[in-house]
């Protein structure tokens, strides 16, 4: 079973569970309302992933409280016992993977990040977070859900074709010069 879990650090969230989805069980368990020593822990950790899995100009280490201080920004992160994964961590589980999305006006939403550690790839992290993700955005009646990413990423863009998600377009030099974009799409509507 993949456990998911919202972080919010603001009063802003109520308690949901998410029914069954895929191949994997979902189970939100709780929204964090602050800050504490454990969920520090957490962030902590999706920080050092954020710098190992992206290069620092695409990384939003530097501003990932900020980012999730914003009234309309997410965090949804999926659990692994320690067992399944390289790296140790607090209470007998390991973040497997993470995504941040928003919602910056009642039409449209945006999956700013995906990403799953590498010794939990291709085991339902993903798919899990992307779906729960798409249907927190579904909830807020958004009629339209966007998200960038490179071509050459493979198994992300099958994973996002998988799930709807149409291209829009290539946006040439989005992630440097030479590193392009697919700007996708997921309707609701």
């Amino acid at each position: 079973m993949v456990v998911i879990k919202e972080l919010r650090w603001n009063n802003r969230g109520q308690k949901n569970n998410i029914c069954k989805k895929g191949k994997k069980n979902i189970t939100e368990v709780a929204h964090i309302h602050q800050q504490n020593e454990s969920e520090g822990v957490v962030v902590d950790e999706i920080v050092k992933m954020e710098r190992r899995i992206f290069p620092k100009h695409e990384s939003m280490a530097s501003s990932f409280i900020q980012e999730l201080n914003k009234l309309n920004c997410g965090l949804l992160y999926a659990l692994c016992p320690t067992g399944e994964s390289t790296q140790p961590s607090a209470n007998n589980n390991t973040v497997a993977g993470y995504v941040v999305y928003s919602w910056p006006s009642c039409l449209l939403g945006s999956i700013n990040k995906l990403a799953v550690r590498e010794s939990c790839r291709r085991q339902g992290y993903g798919e899990a977070l992307l779906r729960t993700a798409i249907e927190k955005c579904r909830t807020r009646n958004i009629q339209r859900l966007s998200l960038h990413v490179d071509p050459l990423r493979v198994d992300a863009l099958s994973l996002y074709k998988k799930l709807g998600f149409k291209i829009d377009t290539l946006i040439h030099s989005y992630y440097s010069q030479d590193r392009h974009a697919y700007r996708m799409f997921l309707d609701f509507y």
